[in-house]
């Protein structure tokens, strides 16, 4: 997807926004929502990697750290970055079960990658790699903050809905531009029309940095097992509770991180795993076997990692 369709989109977003402040309190409504939406985009681009990492108590490690997984996962990060031509991220871990990955950060130079210890427990340290080296594809294609401001967008036009019902009863509401018809339906089509938004966003960018991040690890076939072993524990169980109360930032991470079935899986942000496995298995690009092999501790040893410090 091209910078000029994600800017489109983006400011779709922002006129839906202001389209809410509309129904809600008219043109004065309106300027008031689009002041808003400017200050959030601007909280947004200063606070990207600050948000999301505080919402999910991402905690900071490096290459001291006396767990083994600890060490190579951030080490490796460092090394890809610098193979990719980026400056070196901050290294955080997420305590969940759930095995799953995000980057966020306004540019290259303020960018964060998180991986969950559910993901450092589950994964080799070759498939740790791909799933990371995709995130560092997402900080190379400067996707981290569009994704970001997506997510701060999306989460207060849900917001905006929500107060909109809340007040849809009041005794003012036939002098509201869409009355009380027009408040239920910005109740319930805002939330909506904001995730179609975000998918339009995100599912492209995904298949870009499995490409790019399948040539930054090196093995694109690591990268199509880690996906397929992160989507069956996601989908089998391990909930991302967070993930769940903050359902605009699921985009952000390598899959969907929600546990919800049907109308959840109807408007995914991500597209089908089993697409972008064989697509990954399509590009052939599998350079592991020069002088790579994967010495993680394997799934199933019983190991926990933490407590954190």
């Amino acid at each position: 997807m091209n910078h000029f369709k994600t800017y489109m989109l983006l400011a779709g977003l922002t006129a839906l926004f202001m389209g809410a402040g509309y129904l809600i309190g008219g043109p004065t409504g309106m300027l008031i929502a689009l002041v808003f939406a400017l200050a959030l985009n601007a909280f947004s681009y200063w606070n990207a990697d600050k948000i999301v990492l505080r919402t999910y108590g991402a905690r900071e490690v490096d290459e001291s750290h006396p767990e083994p997984l600890i060490h190579h996962y951030v080490t490796d990060v460092a090394e890809m970055a610098a193979k990719a031509g980026l400056p070196r991220p901050r290294v955080t871990v997420i305590d969940s079960d759930q095995p799953n990955a995000f980057a966020t950060g306004r540019d290259p130079a303020h960018a964060a990658v998180a991986a969950t210890t559910g993901l450092l427990r589950l994964l080799t340290r070759d498939e740790i790699r791909g799933v990371m080296a995709h995130e560092l594809a997402h900080v190379k294609n400067r996707d981290t903050l569009t994704m970001t401001v997506t997510a701060t967008i999306a989460g207060a036009i849900s917001a905006l809905a929500n107060f909109a019902f809340f007040f849809g009863g009041s005794r003012d509401d036939d002098e509201r531009p869409g009355g009380l018809i027009g408040t239920i339906a910005l109740a319930i089509l805002a939330p909506i029309a904001a995730m179609l938004v975000q998918m339009a966003i995100s599912r492209s960018r995904e298949y870009e940095a499995d490409r790019i991040g399948a040539e930054i690890a090196g093995d694109g076939r690591a990268l199509a097992r880690a996906l397929e072993k992160i989507e069956a524990y996601a989908r089998g169980g391990a909930v991302n509770h967070e993930a769940e109360r903050n359902p605009a930032t699921a985009h952000l991470f390598i899959i969907n991180p929600l546990a919800g079935k049907g109308a959840d899986n109807l408007f995914s942000t991500h597209p089908a795993t089993h697409n972008r496995v064989e697509a990954l298995l399509r590009l052939g690009v599998s350079q592991a076997t020069r002088g790579r092999v994967s010495t993680a501790v394997p799934a199933g040893d019983g190991r926990r990692i933490g407590p954190w410090s």
